[in-house]
């Protein structure tokens, strides 16, 4: 099985920012990481990430709020779209 597209989504917030969110199943997990799904949640302001959540292989599951890395516990897809949002409305200004 090659890895499945489950989400590719970009959504635009404002003139200069947008979110990107793609998440796929993969048939064997990502190295440093015990589940079926590889992911990358992006949220751009001005040309620049300020806020990422992804599992590259090696590092497991984590996220980057500027420019500091910490670990994420993944759970659930449809927990992690939820744990991303909560953080892109925290970071915008209201």
């Amino acid at each position: 099985m090659k890895a499945q597209l489950l989400l590719h989504e970009r959504h635009q917030l404002a003139v200069d920012s947008f979110a990107e969110l793609r998440v796929w199943r993969v048939p064997t997990p990502v190295r440093g990481s015990g589940h079926d799904f590889k992911y990358a949640l992006a949220l751009i302001v001005g040309g620049a990430c300020v806020l990422r959540y992804d599992n590259e292989a090696g590092k497991g599951d984590h996220r980057h709020v500027g420019e500091i890395e910490t670990d994420y516990a993944f759970a659930t897809p449809s927990q992690l779209l939820a744990d991303f949002w909560n953080d892109v409305d925290r970071w915008r200004p209201e």
